[in-house]
Parts: C-alpha cells; sequence; structure tokens
C-alpha cells in the first residue's frame, strides 16, 4: 500500500495567556532548546533533532491549540495534496505558500473534521542537531500528539481518508467500547492518536528520549522540582513505549516517552487491547492506577481554536 504524502509529524503549537511560565516550563524544566522568539511567539526545538523546533508557544487571551504540523517530501507533493483536500471539500485556511516561521518552506493550512488547524509542508530548512549523550535526560525529538474528540470514530475515519493515515492499534475499556485510536504516517507506531472524551480537547503532547535511563532520569527531575505527575512511569502495551505523564503551566497534558515500536507499514495487523487487562496498560506495573482522575487531566479545557485560525 502506497504510504500517504504526510511524512512525519513536525510541530504542535499551543496558545495560553500565562506565556512566561510556559516557556520556563519547556525550557527550564521539559529540557527543549529555545531558539528564537518573535512579537509573543516562541520556538523551542529538541537537541536531537533537525526540525527547526518540535514545539510552538504564543501569548493568547485563551488557552488553545493553534495547530498541529506534518511534513511532505517535496513542494509538489504539497501541491498535489492541497489540491486534493480542496477538490474533497475540506475547508483550507490558505492555499500553499512561502513560510515565515524558522526554517521557511512552503506549506498550507486547513480544518480537519472537528476544526483543529493542520499544517503541510516541506523544503523548511534543517536545524544542526546532535546525538543525545548518555544520562542526558533531555527530549531527542517529538514523538507524537494525541487529540481529544467526542466523535472519535468520525475523526480517525477523517485522518484515514483525507490524510492516508493507516490504523496501528485500539485500545478499549472491556465491554465499554474502544477509547482510543493509534494511528501512523511513516514506520513509527504512532504520530497521531485519537481519544474519546466529551469535547475537542488536546489529549498530550509526548517527547521521545534516548533511552529508559534517561527518561527515568527526565521523570525523576520532574517529580523532585515538584511538576504534577498525572500517570506513570510506566510501559504501555500498544506501541510498547515508556510513559510518564505531567502538566504544563495551563493544563495541557504532556509526556515523556522512549522506545516507541516501529511496524512495517504494509504487514502490521492492528490489535485491540483491553485496558482493564493490566498487562495491556502498563506492562511494568509501576504506573499508578489508571482512573478518573487521569482521565480528567487528559480530557483537558475544552478546545476555544475549534474552526478559528490562529493569527499566526
Amino acid at each position: 500500500m502506497t504510504k500517504p504524502l504526510i511524512t512525519h509529524l513536525r510541530h504542535v503549537a499551543i496558545a495560553a495567556p500565562d506565556l512566561d511560565r510556559q516557556l520556563a516550563f519547556y525550557r527550564d524544566l521539559w529540557g527543549l532548546t529555545h531558539t528564537e522568539s518573535d512579537t509573543g511567539i516562541h520556538f523551542l526545538a529538541a537537541e536531537g533533532s533537525p526540525e527547526q523546533y518540535v514545539l510552538r508557544l504564543r501569548k493568547a487571551d485563551e488557552k488553545r491549540l493553534d495547530l498541529v504540523s506534518f511534513g511532505a517530501a517535496s513542494m509538489e507533493d504539497v501541491d498535489t495534496f492541497a489540491a486534493e483536500l480542496a477538490r474533497k471539500g475540506v475547508r483550507i485556511i490558505h492555499e500553499p505558500r512561502k513560510i515565515d516561521t524558522p526554517g521557511g518552506g512552503y506549506g498550507f493550512r486547513f480544518f480537519d473534521g472537528d476544526g483543529r488547524v493542520v499544517e503541510v509542508s516541506s523544503d523548511v530548512a534543517t536545524r544542526g542537531f546532535r546525538p543525545i549523550e548518555e544520562r542526558e535526560s533531555i527530549p531527542v525529538r517529538l514523538s507524537h500528539f494525541v487529540v481529544n474528540s467526542d466523535n472519535p470514530e468520525a475523526t480517525v475515519a477523517w485522518y484515514v481518508e483525507y490524510l492516508g493515515f493507516k490504523l496501528s492499534d485500539t485500545l478499549c475499556l472491556g465491554p465499554r467500547g474502544d477509547f482510543m485510536w493509534f494511528l501512523r504516517c511513516n514506520d513509527w507506531h504512532h504520530s497521531f492518536a485519537v481519544s474519546r472524551a466529551p469535547h475537542v480537547a488536546v489529549n498530550h503532547i509526548s517527547f521521545e528520549m534516548r533511552g529508559v535511563d534517561e527518561y527515568l532520569r527526565a521523570t525523576g527531575r520532574l517529580l523532585r522540582e515538584g511538576a504534577q505527575k498525572v500517570w506513570g512511569p510506566g510501559r504501555h502495551k500498544a506501541g510498547d513505549n515508556t510513559f510518564s505523564y505531567f502538566m504544563d503551566k495551563v493544563g495541557n497534558c504532556v509526556e515523556f516517552t522512549t522506545e516507541l515500536e516501529t511496524v512495517d507499514w504494509d504487514q502490521h495487523h492492528p490489535s485491540v487491547y483491553d485496558v482493564t487487562v493490566p498487562d495491556n496498560i502498563d506492562q511494568w506495573g509501576t504506573a499508578n492506577l489508571m482512573n478518573e482522575f487521569v482521565a480528567k487531566q487528559m480530557h483537558n479545557d475544552p478546545d476555544r481554536g475549534v474552526f478559528v485560525a490562529p493569527p499566526l
């Protein structure tokens, strides 16, 4: 099966009134590198990633998701993709054009089925990056982005039909049914996922660490500094990745992870994992229970950016 024109996850952009505390959290505690700022917008990179930035922070009157950005291989692919989405009736925010953010590039934006802003771009200049050293507990790259939807089956179908993603695995809550779907655009088990929730919102943003030791050191640093832990440390079954979830300074959930599984694009067959079976949600058995507190934090506040394009 042909892979999608989307090649990978580039960055996530979020906005909130308390920009200074957000910047300090992600720069000084989470371990990202502050690369540039421009009129109320800050760009943060991961030292192990060639992406110009993996997280964008903007000051806004209301907390919201500004956009999620994916990469494409060429300008021709961007043009082809934009024309295809327009033909299918997807609401385009702006047509392909030069991008005026660090690294430049060429891309376009559109609304997904839930009203999130999605950007697809190519020809973004790469950033100098380096191997993360042993015991260096800072993110290597942006791992994946998970969103909440009050109609998740439709959202999953939208990303499969319009963006060409493939389903890797699904989580269910016993007889209560499916509640999370893991989607891939390349050989990583998931770059994007959709979770059932009362409203459209950010579920969590995940950052890949060098290895288990670095992941645990980062987890310990957040705990020692008094960051609000949501869930972990543990190891999921779907994706086989480790997890430690914390809250940032405005109530978004963020994750340290490592060793996310890679799968064969054509040969991998999706499974359904029932998380009422303890091993399916945490293979190690080290994490706190997945309960109403965990669910509430990951449900987040309703996104105020639905079908509203950010100013930049």
